[in-house]
């Protein structure tokens, strides 16, 4: 059986964006199953402490702009830190990816074309049509999947992330679980490849 590992995150989050493909090419390159779970940042913040970007102190968002001009950097990168249509409603995006998901299909090819829309295009990611047309560039049924999307079944499974994301210590997006251990920001891409390599049993709070 492969490992797996779930994939907390956000379309609104820069971070997640970031990390996305080096994050899957360590999935690919250890053949683990990824498991693939948006979550409201707004609530997971709420729920664990966090404050939203505009109430954080002008230090920390001035050192995020910092950070994201260095990874744009690190990540051979071309994007807008502060791209037009951001932030957004993200709550139908995120939804789009559990309604793939849920399709039997991977979300993969989807999450890279909505990363770049938002970040490199400067695309609306809170219009329905906007995120129609980026699945069907992704080789997906836009109307099926709309009707998916805007069903019970999506809101049950986006409300089930964000319990089972504050129940497994996730504060943040991207986070990535791995045997439990809580891998966050793609910062830390190195250390879950490192971990995936070795085999070594998970860390802990309590050594």
């Amino acid at each position: 059986m492969p490992r797996t590992i779930d994939y907390y995150f956000s379309l609104v989050s820069p971070w997640a964006y970031i990390g996305h493909a080096p994050f899957m090419e360590v999935a690919q390159k250890h053949g683990v199953e990824v498991n693939y779970k948006p979550v409201f940042l707004g609530r997971v913040f709420s729920e664990t402490g966090g404050l939203p970007l505009a109430q954080r102190h002008p230090a920390r968002q001035r050192y995020r702009i910092v950070e994201l001009q260095r990874w744009r950097e690190k990540r051979g990168l071309t994007f807008n830190i502060n791209p037009k249509h951001w932030p957004f409603d993200v709550n139908l995006a995120d939804r789009f990816v559990i309604a793939i998901t849920a399709s039997g299909r991977s979300p993969d090819a989807f999450l890279r074309r909505a990363f770049a829309a938002i970040w490199e295009e400067e695309r609306d990611l809170g219009d329905p049509l906007v995120l129609s047309e980026l699945a069907e560039q992704a080789g997906l049924d836009s109307s099926a999947l709309m009707d998916v999307v805007t069903g019970s079944t999506t809101e049950a499974i986006y409300a089930l992330n964000l319990e089972n994301a504050v129940a497994g210590d996730v504060f943040g997006s991207p986070a990535y679980v791995l045997d439990g251990e809580v891998f966050w920001g793609q910062d830390r891409l190195e250390l879950l490849d490192d971990a995936l390599s070795s085999g070594r049993s998970p860390y802990t709070p309590n050594p």
